[in-house]
Parts: C-alpha cells; structure tokens; sequence
C-alpha cells in the first residue's frame, strides 16, 4: 500500500514513466507463439500427425498474424516518428521474411509426416525465433513504448488487435 502510493508520487511529480503497454501486449503474443509452436513440435516426436497438423496451424496463424500486425501497424507507426525505416525494423521484416519460409518447409514436413525434417527445420525455426524475439523485446518494444506517445499506442495496439492473418 505504502509502496504503491510512493511510486504515484514519484511517477506524478518527478518522471513520467513510458506506458509499457506495447511491451507487454507482444511480449504475451510471442509467448502464445512459442507455446503452439512447442505443443506441436511434442505432438511430432509423438507420432501424432493429426494433432500435429492442427497445432502447427496454429502456431503458424498466431505467429503470421503477429508478423502481419507489427509490419502493418507497429512498424510504420514507430518508422514514421523515428524517421526512417533504415533501422530496427528493416532487419525485423527481414527477418519475418526468413521465418516465413521455414513457416513453409515445416508445413511440408508436416503434410508428408516426416519427422525428422520436421525437428531439423524446427531447430532452425527455434534459434531464429528466440534471437528475433530477444532483439524486438529488449529493444524495439522497449523504444516503441518510450518514443510513441500514450495516445498513439493505444491507438496502434487497438489497430494491431483489428488485424488478423
């Protein structure tokens, strides 16, 4: 109690803390992401191909539709107040790129039940995932929600929300 109104204090008379509301809202995307992708991945070591291809659908809508938010909404929103889209975000659509083709292998793999195909793209998929999530939460997230103001976010975010694969 005591602490909480100290931290009002502090934020209302001596700084203004970013709303993390970007952060948080993608960093709960990634992990969504990461569970589908995971419970299908088990689901090929299993031998359970049906169960397989239903979570490797999804994982593959939830992570193509976060894509498909952050490079129609969040990125030109952050690219338009930075000033360029030479930066952080060129190397994030970038990497989208890649990921969009492993996307489609393990589709492949899926489809003809092979799962040693299967673990060996998810390997990949795993590493370049993990890296791309690590850069855009630690550093885009974190400079979208100091350098978009408050309005904006909330405006953004209800836009991403909109959008779907």
């Amino acid at each position: 109690m005591l602490l909480n109104k100290l931290y009002s204090i502090i934020q209302k008379n001596y700084i203004r803390l970013p709303t993390m509301i970007i952060s948080s809202y993608m960093k709960s995307e990634h992990r969504e992401c990461d569970e589908s992708f995971s419970a299908a991945e088990k689901a090929m070591i299993e031998g359970d191909f049906e169960k397989a291809e239903e979570l490797f659908i999804r994982f593959s809508n939830e992570t193509l539709t976060h894509f498909k938010r952050e490079e129609e909404s969040l990125f030109p929103t952050f690219e338009e107040l930075s000033g360029s889209a030479e930066g952080p975000t060129k190397v994030m659509r970038y990497e989208h790129e890649q990921m969009r083709n492993l996307i489609g292998k393990l589709a492949g793999a899926v489809e003809s039940k092979d799962t040693d195909e299967y673990l060996s793209i998810a390997e990949s998929m795993m590493i370049l995932l993990q890296q791309h999530n690590m850069k855009e939460e630690q550093m885009l997230y974190a400079m979208c929600d100091r350098m978009i103001p408050t309005e904006l976010k909330e405006a953004t975010l209800a836009t991403m929300k909109e959008i779907s694969f």
